[in-house]
């Protein structure tokens, strides 16, 4: 192993000591090598927590917002015998930073569109007067890339028409996997407003709660939801939703349009959202 190899594995992996059932910090001790940073976290070879700490607060201020960074460190001292940390990007988080309380005893179930327990995004939307879903009992996993194409074309069409939307379907949007989900980029669904994932009764997938497109989601506080199947207190009206007026349909998506706007809550600290009928 090269000096710089070894040096940097020295100040961020530790030893498991299986004779004593412990950990050791420091990479030169015989034994199982675990990476676990604590050279740094723990013992402050290269001061990271508090650096960012101050630096994000410094950032902050010069721009008036929170802001998420990508930076890199050298933990292989230069010239000047220190690391040297490294800021690669700077993306800033406005979302919506007023603090959102729901009362659960203010919500009537009968009232409800949605209502889930896992949830992202925080505030009121009141402009919701499109829903494009997945028609169910046409969802094959094998057709998700037949589906991307779809719901691009009809992403297109809502941004022509200046029209956000519900988006609503099974499994992971945007994963990698077309058998976890449909294939989706974020240019391909840019203009939902709000984006919910389903479980279905034979298509049991964790949910990824937006983790394909983070920055999108948090940047323009996009409601990011999650529904399990058969669960009494998340749910979706689909005998309302299927009452709807129908604006389009392709092979696997529906889209209807309502007549007057629903209005969304979604509650940031209790990750508790729902969206209101018309």
């Amino acid at each position: 192993m090269q000096d710089g190899a070894r040096g940097t594995l020295d100040h961020c992996a530790s030893v498991w000591d299986y004779q004593n059932n412990s950990i050791t910090v420091g990479a030169g001790y015989p034994g199982p090598k675990i990476i676990n940073f604590a050279p740094i976290l723990k013992y402050d070879y290269f001061p990271l927590a508090r650096t960012l700490d101050v630096l994000l607060d410094i950032i902050k201020s010069s721009l008036g917002m929170p802001v998420e960074i990508e930076f890199a460190v050298n933990l292989n001292r230069e010239k000047n015998g220190k690391p040297g940390l490294y800021i690669l990007q700077i993306s800033t988080l406005p979302g919506n930073l007023e603090e959102y309380n729901l009362d659960p005893d203010d919500i009537d179930r009968k009232d409800l569109f949605l209502h889930t327990e896992k949830a992202m995004g925080n505030g009121t939307i009141t402009d919701l007067s499109d829903i494009v879903y997945v028609d169910l009992p046409r969802f094959d996993r094998g057709k998700t890339v037949e589906m991307t194409e779809e719901l691009d074309r009809l992403n297109t069409i809502m941004k022509d028409k200046k029209r956000r939307y519900i988006l609503i379907g099974p499994g992971r949007w945007g994963s990698r996997d077309r058998w976890l989900g449909i294939l989706v980029r974020w240019a391909d669904i840019s203009n939902a407003r709000i984006v919910v994932e389903i479980e279905l009764e034979d298509f049991h997938i964790d949910a990824s709660l937006g983790s394909h497109f983070f920055h999108n989601i948090t940047s323009k506080n996009i409601g990011y939801f999650y529904v399990p199947h058969g669960s009494e207190k998340n749910f979706i009206d689909w005998d309302w939703l299927k009452n709807q007026p129908l604006a389009d349909r392709t092979e696997h998506f529906i889209h209807v349009q309502l007549e007057r706007p629903m209005t969304a809550k979604m509650d940031g600290r209790k990750s508790v959202s729902v969206i209101y009928k018309v």
